[in-house]
């Protein structure tokens, strides 16, 4: 919601605090640095107490960082607000796909861990719906309650979540193995799965298969040091083939340029000759509504095609749809005023580039980092991702405005279509397809590199 709600909201914040374009692209990007300090915390704070209470954690800090934005009274008043909000999404984001990777049976893991990517759309057409809604009130109350209003769902989240069971995986490194085990009977297809389950995970953590007490003694690891020894300094073949796959995906999910369409997707439509203020909140409207259709197809996909046939459709779409938005905004830059057809076909192009990311590269990213890693390697596994993904993602979005003046904003587009190209090459040689594997099986696909096809 926050990320759809600031692409409107910054037109009014810029009207009513009277500040400049660099100060705005610092406002938009500056969550996703901020979130960093909260995606570095997670790994530690889900093994120390659960992925339950961090998902209630995440929720009660953005609910907080939404009231400050909601009653700032000036920019630096904001920024302090989208400091404690950008750590609750760094929370939310690395841990959800965590959970949710962790509580699945194999054959649907894939529709169950797309559902983050599918609300995470949600929210950013509920945040484009509130601009628009918003928009008539007077500019210095419009985008306080655009932003204030955040606070609401977290509140549901927050006590949802309360409702949810603990992972069965973080519970066994607990030592429970009687919470696990009821856990598991109750999210495994069947008795024999839910055993077989059990024993992997039991496995995984180093525990004996004939230990069943439901309270059994697990050795601590030292402060999680010996994890980062094993992830970063001293990684097997399969692990650091692992983490090459995980942050890869991660940089050229953002690198490919979604964060320019969804939070400056307004004055895209500027420039394509959209003048209009309301116009241009419906055709961004319209991108929310895209995103959010193609992410839902996405789910169902998933688990019936496979990750990777998805994810290089998916890039090869997102690729011919920046050439054509390249392309429309470079005539209309170059002519230097309104041509109908060229501003349809940049429009076309924007609708199509969000639909083709949502189907594949959106939630494929989350699900492919959140299945891969041995269990023990997971939360800062997936951590490092996350933080990957949030550097790129705020260093685009705080330099889209200077990248298209200094380059053109049809210029910007080619860039990021040539990002994808390569991104394109890297996922077909170096990703595995990880369809129908349990999570405790995963490794056996990694290590060889362009050669695991053999």
């Amino acid at each position: 919601y926050d990320i759809g709600v600031m692409s409107g909201a910054a037109i009014y914040i810029q009207k009513d605090l009277k500040i400049s374009d660099v100060q705005i692209e610092i406002l938009l990007g500056i969550l996703n640095v901020y979130s960093l300090f909260g995606s570095a915390a997670a790994g530690r704070t889900s093994d120390w107490i659960g992925r339950r209470y961090t998902i209630v954690l995440a929720g009660a800090i953005f609910f907080a960082g939404a009231l400050l934005m909601g009653f700032a009274t000036n920019y630096v008043f904001l920024m302090v607000g989208r400091f404690v909000a950008g750590i609750g999404v760094g929370y939310a984001l690395m841990i959800a796909p965590v959970y949710t990777a962790e509580v699945s049976p194999a054959s649907s893991r894939g529709f169950l861990t797309s559902f983050p990517e599918v609300f995470v759309n949600v929210g950013i057409l509920l945040g484009y719906v509130s601009n628009y809604a918003f928009s008539k009130l007077p500019t210095n109350l419009g985008w306080r309650l655009m932003l204030g209003i955040g606070a609401v769902p977290c509140v549901f989240l927050a006590l949802g979540v309360l409702a949810m069971p603990e992972s069965p995986r973080w519970l066994v490194m607990q030592g429970r193995l009687g919470d696990a085990t009821r856990v598991l009977n109750k999210t495994s297809d069947s008795k024999e799965e839910s055993l077989l389950r059990l024993a992997d995970i039991k496995e995984a953590a180093g525990i004996p298969e004939h230990c069943t007490d439901d309270v059994v003694q697990v050795p601590k690891r030292s402060k999680g040091q010996d994890v980062w020894k094993e992830l970063l300094l001293h990684p097997t073949p399969a692990v650091r083939h692992i983490l090459i796959c995980a942050v890869g995906i991660h940089f050229f999910q953002q690198a490919s340029g979604i964060d320019a369409i969804v939070l400056y997707s307004p004055r895209v439509f500027e420039k394509a000759g959209i003048t209009n203020s309301d116009h241009k909140l419906l055709c961004t409207v319209a991108v929310g509504l895209a995103k959010t259709i193609f992410i839902l197809v996405a789910t169902f996909l998933l688990d019936r095609v496979g990750r990777r046939p998805l994810l290089l459709a998916s890039v090869a779409g997102m690729i011919l749809s920046l050439i054509g938005l390249g392309l429309g905004l470079t005539i209309i830059d170059q002519n230097h005023g309104r041509i109908m057809w060229a501003a349809v076909l940049c429009i076309t192009m924007v609708l199509l580039y969000v639909a083709f990311f949502s189907i594949g590269m959106g939630p494929i990213t989350w699900v492919y980092s959140s299945e891969i890693f041995p269990l023990k390697l997971r939360a800062q596994g997936c951590s490092l991702g996350v933080a990957m993904n949030r550097v790129v993602s705020g260093v685009l979005s705080m330099t889209f405005i200077s990248l298209y003046e200094a380059i053109t904003i049809g210029g910007a587009f080619f860039l990021y279509a040539a990002i994808a190209t390569v991104a394109w090459v890297f996922f077909f040689i170096m990703l595995p397809e990880t369809h129908g594997r349990t999570l405790e099986d995963m490794e056996v696909l990694f290590g060889k590199y362009h050669r695991w096809r053999e």
